[in-house]
């Protein structure tokens, strides 16, 4: 058993996919072979309910100067990230000089807009290189890692801040008690720290296994944030349900007493107690629906490879390599996987090195499968991909059963 990061808890382990590599770390077919792997197992806290990793994988081997995900990729997140902006401008950033300090800014999407309003802003990202595609566009970004350390650098510099905000982000750091430790430091005393992260509730709900992978650190409920919040000497104000990413949250922390909480979060603390998401029983059934899937996914792509079909897969994203690997994917299944990003393209999967090409490849010609692994942004992808449908081509998903569409 191992012990919580949050409260010290004892965490009871729910869930292994064995040896996995680090999912961002697309390969060239010289260093193929050369990745760093760790054992993938998942478990939550019998105190504080927090689900968690039972193995970190080191910071330096995640996010780095080759970091590939781009905010800026999907439309749908573009237009998410300017909204909730622009919501910020007219609310928490509408004082006398409001500062905003992101936590894993990426490429600046989010701050793009509070830097257009002409308003004070700091992203912090350890990747030199998405960075500076943020620098690009006039965003000002610290390279480093948010922690108690570095934000007390910046409240030296630049002075409270109004807004602290993290996307996808917090999720992914293990040494969180730094972050509170740092937001403590940082943060105005009416400020908010807002998060938003892949919900709980809705990967179980959707036996979304492929969402436990080494970035996701912990997978948060309202329940775990507000006692997280609660332990760190921080108050968990506000729960705001997102359709982002398969099912997010939107979590707004502030100092004790300084805000009214929401009912939202009153709300959601008796829907998680109903639906079980303390209980064990419940991890039992999602580790029996996650080797299901598993089974009948390699079981159904073995049958169309018997019938002389083919298929592609579609998005080359962080949580496929869990998908990849724990089911035991090769290219005598999936030849290659197509993706959008430049920094993926001409490389290879973790672990199992399937090749990563340009969309072009996909209608050249088109598959007669096609294996979504970014089934987060199904609407958006078979809008995109209208004409291999009229082609007469399918997709696979396997989120949260398996099935052609």
């Amino acid at each position: 058993m191992a012990e919580c990061r949050i409260c010290g808890g004892t965490v009871d382990e729910f869930f292994d996919f064995g040896r996995q590599p680090v999912s961002d770390s697309f390969v060239t077919p010289e260093t193929a072979g050369s990745e760093y792997f760790f054992r993938l197992a998942a478990g939550i806290c019998t105190h504080c309910t927090m689900v968690q990793l039972l193995e970190e994988v080191p910071r330096e081997r995640m996010f780095h100067e080759d970091y590939p995900y781009r905010s800026a990729g999907s439309s749908v997140m573009h237009d998410h990230f300017e909204a909730f902006a622009r919501r910020l401008l007219e609310t928490e950033l509408s004082g006398a000089d409001p500062f905003m300090v992101e936590i894993g800014s990426n490429d600046g999407t989010m701050l793009k807009t509070v830097q257009k309003a002409g308003g004070r802003h700091l992203g912090v990202d350890p990747s030199a290189q998405v960075g500076d595609f943020a620098r690009a566009d006039g965003v000002r970004v610290r390279t480093d890692f948010f922690e108690e350390s570095s934000a007390r650098e910046i409240a030296a510099g630049d002075g409270p801040a109004d807004v602290i905000f993290s996307a996808n982000t917090t999720s992914h750091i293990a040494y969180i008690d730094s972050v509170f430790r740092g937001a403590d430091a940082l943060l105005a005393p009416d400020g908010i720290f807002v998060i938003e992260d892949r919900y709980l509730g809705s990967i179980m709900a959707q036996q979304a296994f492929d969402q436990i992978y080494d970035e996701h650190f912990y997978l948060f409920s309202v329940t775990s944030v507000r006692r997280m919040a609660d332990v760190f000497g921080f108050e968990l104000i506000d729960a705001e349900p997102l359709t982002v990413h398969g099912g997010s949250m939107r979590y707004t922390i502030g100092r004790p007493g300084r805000r009214a909480v929401s009912p939202r979060v009153a709300e959601f603390l008796e829907l998680e107690a109903g639906q079980g998401l303390a209980s064990p029983e419940t991890y039992r059934r999602f580790a029996d629906g996650v080797r299901r899937t598993s089974r009948e996914l390699v079981e159904l792509l073995e049958k169309l490879r018997a019938e002389g079909r083919t298929v592609v897969g579609y998005g080359a994203t962080a949580k496929s390599a869990t998908a990849i690997n724990y089911c035991g994917i090769g290219t005598d299944l999936v030849p290659f996987i197509c993706d959008s990003t430049p920094a993926k393209q001409g490389r290879l999967t973790p672990g199992a090195h399937i090749p990563v090409r340009a969309p072009e490849a996909f209608a050249d010609p088109y598959p007669d499968y096609a294996l979504l692994f970014a089934w987060n942004h199904a609407e958006e992808i078979m809008a995109k991909e209208k004409a291999f449908r009229e082609a007469g081509g399918r997709w696979i998903l396997y989120v949260p059963d398996v099935h052609i569409v």
